[in-house]
C-alpha cells in the first residue's frame, strides 16, 4: 500500500482508468477515499466504456452527499441511482 492508500498500480492502465484511480483515492473525506478508492482498486480495469462514463459522473458529487448515499443516510437521487453506484455500496460488504 502507498502512501494514498491504494493497492494497485496504474501501469498497463489508459489514461483515463488513471486519472479516475487517482481521483478516486484524493477526494478530501478519508472514508470516500477508502470506499472509492478500494472499489477502483478492484474494478478500474474491468469497467466497460458506460461504466467509465457513470464513474467520472460519479466523482463530481461532493463527499459529503456521496456519502451520505453509500451509508443510507439520504436516498441516492435518481441520476445517479445507476448499477454502477449499487455495485460500489455492494463491494463496502464484499
Amino acid at each position: 500500500m502507498t502512501m494514498s492508500g491504494t493497492t494497485r498500480s496504474s501501469e498497463g492502465l489508459d489514461q483515463r482508468r488513471r486519472k479516475l484511480l487517482f481521483r478516486s483515492w484524493h477526494r478530501g473525506i478519508r472514508e470516500m477515499d477508502l470506499i472509492l478508492g478500494g472499489f477502483a482498486d478492484r474494478a478500474i480495469g474491468s469497467l466497460t466504456d458506460a461504466e467509465l462514463h457513470q464513474y467520472e459522473h460519479l466523482l463530481e458529487v461532493q463527499d459529503a452527499d456521496l456519502l451520505s448515499w453509500v451509508t443510507g443516510t439520504n436516498p441516492v437521487p435518481a441520476a445517479f441511482d445507476t448499477p454502477l453506484l449499487k455495485k460500489i455500496m455492494a463491494s463496502r460488504s464484499a
